[in-house]
């Protein structure tokens, strides 16, 4: 069997063995320096990046930290804003409950008022004058409905501002959460490390989320907000003080009117007791009057019978001696005297008579006087009266003229003696 020969190799020569040799070795030695030189830079670059990024975690845990306290002072900023306006806001709350109890009590004086003025609208014929008392209960009423409007308006101010300081306390609440709210964020922040299990790479972390804000526009939303809490507590303050010498004033004044109210109708009382007494001894002196009046009329009808009783005697006789006969028809002095008689009798009579109607007509008229003055003392009685149911019915001022702007009871009544026109004191009456 033939065998076939193998196809021969290219074989190089010794030089380019030795060439190639030292190729390997240059090469060898030049990736080695390019080695070196590498791993001398990587060993500086790792200490420089470790360096750094220690410095810029240390800078970055500082100035969380610093802005902590900033946020924290901040904070506490607006906790003592908010404090302050929530102990303004029940003080004025309980402001505003006085002012609306205090144009509550108001209905009471108004209501009392205008009841005296329709009872003493009662009375009757000139006791119907239009006296100091109704000029002073009419100006007690124009005063406690403008006491009305007055509290009223604070009371809608006062509300106001309510609404003021809880818009200012909402404003600052939200504004608390959200400073508590960055405090736990960078709270965590502070708290992560680099072995932190919470810890990741995210997609676009250098992004600028939208509502950004600079430092300066953060500091100057909450130093507005304490500013505007600040001005809104101040005011609600003057509010309160201004309501304060409010209520005094108009205690004062209804106080002062509701004196001089009762002043003028105890006086107007005392004034109509005085004229019913007056009146009732004149009833009495005229009642005398009128009987003696009546006595001397049948005195004078008594005397005028027998006045008449007598001329028709004289008549009689004269009338008989008409009879005589002859020259005993003569004119002697009998005659004479019945004739002077006669004239005599009758000019009695005539004056008798005429003194009669004198008298029956000043009897009438005494009479038609005396049931006048009867039914004016009527009318004074009732005016007395419906004068002392207006001071019995103001006597519920005491309390509610007080209670109307949250005042204190007023002081112990006073006396003053009152007297008549000869300065002699008729009674006590007291005031208060």
């Amino acid at each position: 069997m033939s065998t076939i020969e193998a196809k021969p190799c290219l074989h190089h020569s010794v030089a380019d063995w030795q060439n190639n040799n030292r190729q390997l070795s240059a090469t060898a030695e030049h990736e080695r320096d390019v080695s070196h030189v590498i791993r001398q830079e990587g060993r500086g670059l790792r200490n420089e990046t470790t360096i750094k990024t220690w410095w810029d975690e240390s800078d970055t845990c500082r100035r969380l930290g610093e802005r902590l306290w900033d946020v924290s002072r901040c904070k506490d900023s607006l906790e003592s804003s908010a404090v302050e306006v929530d102990t303004e806001m029940e003080a004025l709350t309980l402001a505003k409950e006085e002012l609306e109890q205090a144009l509550g009590a108001t209905a009471v004086p108004l209501q009392v008022t205008q009841e005296c003025l329709t009872l003493r609208q009662g009375r009757r014929g000139l006791e119907l004058v239009g006296d100091p008392v109704e000029e002073e209960l009419k100006q007690e009423v124009r005063l406690i409905e403008r006491v009305q409007q007055e509290l009223q308006q604070h009371v809608g101010r006062t509300f106001e501002q309510l609404c003021v300081l809880q818009e200012a306390r909402h404003q600052l609440t939200m504004d608390l959460q959200n400073k508590m709210d960055a405090l736990d964020v960078d709270r965590i922040c502070l708290s992560l490390t680099v072995k932190s299990a919470q810890i990741s790479l995210k997609t676009n972390p250098l992004r600028i989320p939208p509502g950004t804000v600079t430092p300066q526009e953060w500091a100057q939303f909450s130093q507005y907000n304490v500013t505007v809490a600040q001005e809104a507590v101040l005011l609600s303050q003057q509010m309160r003080e201004n309501a304060s010498l409010t209520r005094s004033k108009l205690q004062n004044e209804l106080e002062k009117q509701r004196r001089a109210t009762e002043f003028a109708l105890r006086k107007r009382t005392h004034t109509e007791e005085q004229s019913r007494q007056e009146l009732e001894w004149q009833l009495k002196i005229t009642e005398d009057e009128i009987s003696e009046m009546e006595a001397d009329i049948r005195g004078l009808d008594q005397d005028l019978r027998v006045k008449t009783a007598s001329l028709k005697l004289a008549h009689t006789r004269l009338e008989n001696r008409t009879c005589r006969p002859g020259m005993d028809l003569c004119r002697d002095q009998v005659q004479l005297g019945l004739v002077r008689e006669v004239q005599q009798l009758e000019a009695s009579i005539k004056a008798l008579d005429q003194k009669l109607g004198e008298a029956q007509h000043s009897l009438q008229k005494m009479c038609l006087h005396h049931a006048r003055m009867t039914q004016d003392l009527n009318r004074k009685q009732e005016a007395l009266s419906l004068e002392q149911r207006s001071l019995n019915t103001r006597h519920r001022l005491t309390d509610a003229t007080c209670a109307a702007v949250g005042g204190d009871k007023p002081a112990v009544a006073g006396v003053v003696p009152l007297a008549n026109s000869s300065g002699r004191s008729l009674q006590w009456t007291k005031y208060t």
